[in-house]
């Protein structure tokens, strides 16, 4: 039986190398039983082909392997980290308020993902950023109303799943609220359980009823429910789900390297407590040895000998895991680029007027992007890019920043150029925050994405910016 335990062990786990090719470790674990490979921006380097022939390599080591990744469109993409998503993101979905446009955007993911062969998308964003100051939903939420959130929600499930691909709803119970990065530290949801219900809970709602095939769970403290354990490790918490939501598809942890999982406990520990939780998937985060697979297998394998992981609740999270399958779908073609831009420039929202911008430089603000975002193209190609907080260059320019509302330094530095000057804003459309009496024009796009940028550079272009 040992043997038989050591494989449920693995095939609970969806993890992830280093690299855009299978390492010689890692098809051994696939061929012993491992649930599932997350590719990450470090796997997806190259083009469509290459992705598809690193699907096939993972499945011919073993068919049955899941293959996920996160594809968001707007800020968070992987398969085009380098162009920036052909897609727009939630907020401008959510601003437009089309879910037919919604459903269509979700329908051309998940056609792409499929044609490559994956299998699950980490996504839809299901949060509802009610927290302005939220360093890492922002704009990949469809907004701050718990009604809208859930409609575009469902929409944008209906149409991933109905090209194959499988959705993982995230993040449960809702990380809106929150000031603080999970990948940093444990964020805090401080509202009370008629909020937390009335709010955060009405998007995951929707999306059950949508029938979303996982839900990804938050590293976050919800007093209010369990004042001791973030979400991922909560048994109460994950109850909100299972028997107040009635939902019986899987539950996907959210990467177990996250300080808010593991900071004092180790990652293999957080994987024992995330399964005794009620979690049927672990991810266990980007770029991480094959040895760290065997731990975190052989800390579950322990805990079941022990029995602080009943066998039933590890067979169960196996069975779950093993239902997320890529299904047979209908192919979605990418709404007409037309349609995106106008959506996109609909979610614009332009404060003041703008100044004639002819001879203008554009300039980008070099401020890091969170860990979910990660690396990528952001915002027009820029003349040039100066650090958070030096001084801008003197005579006309348009300034590209990502969230100024949570920098001061970058607020000053606006503050101080007497102008013209135009900010273009591609987070979350927060306060002026350092720079409120400052003259300068607004343009806030909600997010990142080709039809927001082909949206930036028409508004400025008609203002008279000739490079």
């Amino acid at each position: 039986m040992s043997a038989g335990i050591e494989r449920l062990a693995l095939e609970v786990q969806l993890a992830s190398f280093a690299g855009p090719a299978l390492p010689e470790e890692w098809a051994a674990l696939l061929e012993e039983g491992l649930g599932g490979i997350c590719l990450f921006g470090s796997n997806l380097t190259g083009t469509p082909s290459d992705v598809a022939a690193l699907v096939r390599e993972i499945r011919d080591c073993r068919p049955a392997a899941l293959v996920a990744t996160d594809e968001e469109g707007g800020d968070v993409t992987r398969l085009h980290a380098r162009t920036a998503s052909p897609v727009p993101g939630a907020a401008v979905l959510g601003a437009v308020d089309s879910v037919e446009l919604t459903r269509s955007v979700g329908l051309a993911v998940g056609s792409e993902l499929a044609s490559v062969g994956i299998d699950l998308d980490l996504g839809p964003v299901a949060d509802v950023n009610s927290n302005p100051d939220n360093p890492v939903i922002g704009t990949r939420s469809f907004g701050v109303d718990p009604a809208l959130v859930a409609r575009h929600v469902a929409a944008w499930v209906s149409g991933l799943q109905a090209a194959g691909v499988a959705a993982c709803v995230k993040h449960f119970p809702g990380h809106g609220d929150t000031g603080q990065d999970s990948h940093l530290t444990l964020p805090v949801l401080a509202a009370d359980a008629s909020v937390v219900r009335g709010r955060e809970l009405t998007p995951f709602a929707a999306a059950v009823r949508a029938g979303a095939a996982a839900v990804m769970t938050s590293h976050i403290l919800v007093p209010a429910v369990d004042p001791s354990l973030p979400a991922t490790l909560s048994a109460p918490v994950l109850a909100l789900l299972r028997t107040e939501l009635g939902y019986d598809g899987a539950v996907v942890s959210d990467a177990l390297d996250m300080a808010g999982a593991s900071a004092d406990r180790g990652i293999p520990e957080a994987a024992v407590l995330a399964l005794v939780a009620g979690c049927d998937l672990l991810c266990i985060g980007p770029d991480k040895p094959a040895a760290l697979v065997r731990e975190v297998q052989a800390a579950v394998v322990a805990a079941v000998a022990t029995g602080r992981l009943p066998l039933v609740r590890l067979v169960e999270a196996a069975a779950r895991a093993g239902r997320i399958r890529r299904g047979a779908g209908r192919p979605g073609a990418l709404p007409a680029p037309g349609t995106l831009v106008a959506a996109a420039r609909r979610a614009c929202v332009v404060e003041g007027v703008l100044p004639d911008l002819t001879g203008a430089r554009v300039v980008s603000v070099a401020t890091e992007a969170n860990i979910a975002v990660g690396a990528g193209r952001w915002g027009l190609a820029p003349d040039e890019t100066v650090a958070a907080g030096a001084a801008l260059p003197t005579g006309s320019v348009v300034v590209q920043v990502r969230d100024a509302h949570r920098r001061p330094e970058v607020g000053a530095a606006l503050a101080a150029h007497p102008g013209p000057l135009v900010v273009v804003e591609w987070g979350w459309p927060g306060p002026r925050t350092g720079w409120a009496h400052a003259p300068h024009a607004r343009i806030c796009t909600r997010g990142n994405g080709q039809p927001s940028i082909a949206a930036v550079e028409e508004l400025l272009t008609e203002a008279g910016l000739d490079r």
